[in-house]
């Protein structure tokens, strides 16, 4: 810091030290009086006694604080910037830490798995008589409730977790490995189960959030913000979108028949809602579409198929119009997602100071069910979006963005994250994650963009069910 800078000059040339000082020469001449205002160069200004110059007016001494004025020196500037950056270094590495520690646990964890397993395969190919579904069937009934995305659509995606984990067992008694007799009955029966096993189509699971995957450009359509989803209640069969363009007073709703009728702009019908939205917070669950009414904190239930507003609800205490958004604004006070266990509305009170509250809500009356203070401020937060049960809440909406933060409703826990997440086209307005495809939709700039996530569960053991 710069040293302090001693200033000596007459007080009529400085006025607005004489006016601030208000004192007279005979008084800072008295012997009553001491002979510096302040003692310390910290604590500001000291103006010292001088003499009577030849004018008459009164010479003095003044000693600007280390710090004060001199805080917006270029030098000091610098510094404060190097501090905030070795603060945020410093946090991340303390993340990192206990990400490497807990991802270190769960691997020593696997590896005692594999090994367990790679006894129990040796001994199936030494006897012929093990090879049958019966014996099999605790080590499928261990693989099952594997939490995994969604199934891809060709399954010889190498990028899917569940063909990693297949593509290391199946070799280990194929010809050539070096482990297991080559071909034969015993070789053959094995694959074959293994492959069954593993590459069969999971059922559905929970896990923890660990990676997404880059972006995936459906559609560039429509303006800068909005929102699109497709139905999470539905069968598989059923892949209607729907498309809301703008983030206020919106009341058109497109319905696509399909995915690709959605990438092309044909065969759609549109609704008409008898309320304008806010925000883009919207989510369409069981034939219904939930969201947020404009300049209000009501929460509207509009079915479909009868195209009537089946029932409405003030979310009590919830912020709107602009009032507690995300980092973007955009009314998004009020968001509305849906996961593997249900209905969520993500918003914030005045009660709470403006941070995130979760609180699970009943799908068919809109009341709220239970309520989480996250305790992180949703002004701070780009986007959110849930994952069985699990609040993930990005840093920005911005280029640069990542998965910072999660809240575990199970728990009523929380924790830093440090999570990439690739925001091609630089402004992301909605966020929500399909649990029946595995998925997260995102409209980015005017892109309609989705994302693969990868789930990690560690499977337990036989002795652990």
């Amino acid at each position: 810091l710069p040293q302090p800078l001693l200033v000596s000059a007459h007080v009529g040339s400085l006025g607005w030290v004489a006016k601030w000082l208000l004192v007279s020469f005979e008084a800072l001449t008295s012997p009553l009086f001491p002979q510096t205002l302040f003692q310390s160069p910290d604590e500001g200004w000291q103006v010292y006694t001088s003499a009577q110059a030849p004018d008459g007016k009164c010479l003095c001494t003044a000693v600007i604080p280390v710090q004060g004025s001199c805080s917006r020196d270029l030098r000091s500037h610098q510094l404060r910037q190097l501090m905030e950056k070795v603060q945020n270094i410093s946090q991340s590495m303390e993340v990192l830490d206990l990400r490497t520690y807990r991802d270190l646990q769960y691997v020593r964890n696997t590896e005692s798995l594999m090994k367990g397993l790679d006894s129990r395969l040796k001994v199936a190919a030494e006897s012929q008589k093990s090879l049958n579904a019966r014996s099999f069937q605790p080590w499928f009934l261990l693989a099952s409730p594997i939490p995994l995305p969604c199934p891809p659509k060709h399954p010889w995606d190498e990028e899917e977790p569940w063909f990693l984990l297949a593509h290391r067992v199946v070799p280990m008694g194929s010809e050539g490995s070096g482990q297991y007799p080559g071909p034969g009955p015993s070789s053959l029966t094995l694959t074959s189960l293994f492959f069954f096993f593993f590459f069969s189509p999971p059922s559905p699971g929970c896990g923890k959030l660990t990676g997404v995957s880059n972006p995936i450009t459906i559609r560039a359509s429509g303006s800068r913000f909005g929102s699109w989803m497709t139905d999470t209640m539905t069968p598989s069969a059923d892949s209607r979108v729907w498309y809301m363009d703008g983030y206020y007073k919106g009341r058109r709703v497109l319905e696509f028949r399909t995915l690709n009728d959605f990438v092309t702009g044909q065969n759609f019908v549109q609704h008409l809602l008898p309320h304008p939205w806010a925000g883009t917070g919207h989510v369409v669950f069981n034939g219904s579409l939930y969201y947020n009414k404009y300049q209000s904190n009501i929460a509207v239930k509009y079915h479909f198929r009868s195209r009537s507003v089946l029932v409405q609800r003030s979310l009590a205490g919830a912020g709107y119009n602009n009032t507690f958004p995300y980092s973007w604004g955009g009314f998004s006070d009020i968001d509305f997602m849906v996961d593997e266990s249900g209905l969520w509305a993500v918003y914030t009170t005045n009660q709470n100071a403006g941070n995130i509250v979760v609180s699970r809500v009943d799908p068919q009356t809109l009341e709220v069910l239970h309520s989480w203070d996250t305790g992180y401020p949703k002004r701070s937060a780009g986007e959110s979006f849930m994952i069985c049960g699990t609040l993930y809440v990005t840093n920005s909406h911005l280029a640069g963005a990542k998965i910072y933060f999660a809240y575990y409703t199970n728990t009523s826990s929380y924790e830093y994250t440090d999570i990439p997440f690739h925001n091609q086209y630089s402004h992301i307005s909605m966020l929500d994650y399909n649990p029946r495809e595995r998925v997260l939709y995102t409209w980015n700039n005017g892109h309609q963009v989705i994302y693969n996530v990868t789930l990690f569960h560690v499977i337990k053991t036989s002795g652990e069910l």
